[in-house]
């Protein structure tokens, strides 16, 4: 189990479960933020980082802010994603 020929990534991703006493019982670290709700549901909240899904792809924004930045003409920007008016993900930066 794990990624393939990498056992540091692995180790990094693969956490034990804190919420079962088994042995060898992992968890994998998603990068979600999420709660338990009284009743043992997980309910996500959001992302612990800056990656958004855009059309099946996963797109780190603080990437393209450091590719904009690299440009003479800008000193600061701000990438976020939002939902059109047909409920696809867009790019916008400022």
């Amino acid at each position: 189990r794990g990624y393939l020929n990498d056992p540091e990534h692995t180790a990094q991703a693969f956490l034990p479960n804190p919420f079962k006493d088994g042995m060898g019982d992992r968890i994998y670290k998603t990068g979600d933020l999420a709660r338990f709700t009284l009743d043992g549901r997980m309910i996500f909240v959001s992302r612990s980082d800056f990656q958004v899904k855009i059309r099946g792809y996963r797109i780190e924004l603080g990437e393209i802010e450091a590719a904009l930045l690299k440009h003479d003409a800008v000193s600061q920007c701000l990438t976020i994603a939002r939902e059109d008016k047909n409920g696809q993900n867009r790019i916008v930066n400022v």
